[in-house]
């Protein structure tokens, strides 16, 4: 169970790359169809980026009360909600506005599966996690230049990626039940020992 409940993690690593190196490879496209300078395009890093990093100091309240399993599959589905909705974005703000919450969701997954996995598996394991985020920031690049220059443009490329999150995610639900059953502990005992590693502002909680 254990196994097979770390590829899922590492599946959910890719995910969480994916969106990570869209956004760079496909600005060039995007600041040319909204005739904007080139600098514009770092608004909404920055806005991503504070997305995450609140996701992040203030995931642990989330995860102890909801477990790893769920903050990771509903993250997962506000990333894709979120790059569906850049796609069908005609001007520049709106995506501006949609980094925030791509970048909450990536905080969490990313918070959520390195505390899971520092606790129940080894460190070789850990680098194998980060090693999928590599597969994840690498597959974007790929697919956007497969369609960039076709009839959908950067749009198709962030709708595959969309693509590729949902079945993610769907996997990630579907896996719900393993997370249970992978280390021998009912659902929620596994964040009571998150509670030592992980802490926000305001958590009180040894």
């Amino acid at each position: 169970m254990a196994t097979w409940l770390l590829l899922v993690i590492y599946l959910a690593f890719i995910g969480l790359g994916l969106p990570d190196s869209l956004f760079g490879a496909a600005w060039p496209a995007i600041y040319e169809e909204y005739g904007l300078p080139l600098s514009f395009g770092s608004f909404v890093t920055v806005l991503s980026f504070l997305g995450t990093t609140i996701s992040s100091l203030c995931s642990a309240k989330v995860i102890n009360r909801f477990g790893t399993a769920k903050v990771t599959a509903f993250s997962t589905a506000l990333t894709a909600v979120a790059l569906l909705a850049m796609s069908f974005t005609e001007s520049y703000w709106p995506m501006c506005l949609l980094a925030f919450p791509l970048g909450l969701g990536a905080g969490a997954i990313d918070t959520a599966l390195n505390n899971y996995v520092a606790i129940h598996y080894s460190a070789t394991q850990m680098s194998f996690l980060h090693c999928f985020y590599g597969v994840g920031i690498s597959i974007s690049p790929y697919v956007l230049s497969l369609v960039l220059t076709g009839q959908s443009g950067w749009r198709g490329g962030y709708r595959i990626a969309v693509l590729i999150q949902v079945f993610i995610a769907v996997v990630l639900f579907g896996s719900l039940p393993l997370w249970r059953k992978a280390h021998g502990k009912e659902a929620g005992e596994e964040e009571q020992e998150a509670k030592v590693l992980i802490r926000c502002p305001g958590n009180q909680t040894a």
